[in-house]
């Protein structure tokens, strides 16, 4: 159900906060034929999207590790 309210209010999503819009507005207008700074603030996002989502693999492995090796022995996926 949330996914496809999401759907629909794509178009009013702005997920871009205020001083990155702010930097990317401030340097097109300084150079318009500059794209370096768009490339780096996509980098920058990525870069600050990884940690979390590698600290949350990291805690999901080390408390589900048991369960999943017993799931997988179950399944006849890995051998014990």
């Amino acid at each position: 159900m949330s996914i496809a309210l999401l759907l629909l209010f794509v178009e009013e999503a702005n997920a871009q906060c205020a001083m990155c819009k702010a930097v990317t507005e401030s340097s097109s207008q300084a150079d318009p034929n500059q794209l370096n700074t768009g490339a780096g603030i996509n980098k920058g996002i990525i870069y600050i999207m990884f940690i979390p989502y590698l600290l949350l693999g990291f805690l999901f492995w080390h408390f589900f590790k048991d369960r999943i090796k017993g799931f997988l022995l179950d399944m006849g996926v890995i051998g014990g």
